[in-house]
């Protein structure tokens, strides 16, 4: 929708119940203004804000709360709004308005807002405005320019078959080895039955690990010698002839003479 369109249309982008509006005396420096020199006794009226947006145009109203009568108007044209609008340097609840009583003349005042979230959301119904305006500008312009500078240079090809026309698609044979997708990647997931395998071949043992030592004989008077040599009597090994020459006397002779057989 253009502003052409909203010719008679306006939308309230914000409503403040109470403001206040002080007579502010004349600007002295170059910096701006301060809301520490206005007195109390400056205030001159109280009453409602209301934040109009009108075509391209913002109007910030101020309006008696019970009959709605029109005290004062400031009128923010595009790109315009810090030569309507000014904070003031030492409080973020108050600002300047340039007012008009359409005859070409103007004045400022004071203006004070009693919360501080009533001031962010008036500083954010003008951005809002900014942006509106900024979007149907460029709606505006992108219409125009793809109505009058886009030419198609280019003529419609007709890409269909004629009559009688075929259309040949070599296909590549499927590989007979390997395993689909892995041996296209150059991956095999089975070994082939033509090829060789490898032998891998061990490294011997080091030298002293091949040699296997003989037990160690058993201790004199050891029970568990005197069962294996009672064993190895039944199963019908002799001793050798030295063994059956032995003293009487030294019972433990026997035994130390003994060649047990595993």
């Amino acid at each position: 929708m253009s502003f052409d369109d909203e010719e008679s249309l306006e939308h309230t982008l914000l409503v403040v119940r109470e403001v206040c509006v002080y007579k502010i005396p004349p600007r002295t420096t170059s910096g701006g203004y301060k809301c520490g020199e206005w007195l109390q006794s400056d205030k001159i009226w109280t009453g409602r804000l209301r934040v109009v947006s009108c075509k391209d145009r913002c109007e910030i109203r101020l309006e008696d709360p019970n009959s709605g009568e029109l005290f004062a108007a400031c009128f923010v044209q595009p790109g315009q709004r810090e030569n309507s609008v000014e904070t003031v340097l030492d409080s973020s609840r108050y600002f300047v308005l340039k007012i008009e009583d359409g005859t070409g003349k103007h004045a400022f005042i004071g203006l004070g807002f009693n919360e501080r979230n009533e001031a962010f959301d008036f500083n954010v119904a003008l951005s809002d405005h900014e942006k509106y305006v900024r979007r149907e500008l460029e709606k505006e312009s992108g219409e125009m320019s793809e109505s009058d500078g886009h030419i198609d240079i280019h003529p419609a090809v007709n890409h269909r078959l004629k009559e009688g026309e075929t259309i040949r698609i070599n296909v590549k044979p499927k590989p007979t080895s390997g395993t689909g997708m892995l041996s296209a990647a150059g991956l095999s997931g089975a070994v082939s039955v033509s090829a060789k395998a490898k032998t891998v071949g061990l490294a011997p043992p080091p030298s002293g690990m091949g040699k296997i030592r003989a037990p160690l004989p058993p201790p004199p008077n050891d029970p568990a010698a005197a069962r294996i040599n009672s064993a190895s009597h039944n199963n019908g090994v002799r001793a050798p002839k030295e063994t059956t020459r032995h003293s009487t006397t030294d019972p433990s002779s026997d035994l130390s003479q003994i060649e047990v057989c595993y």
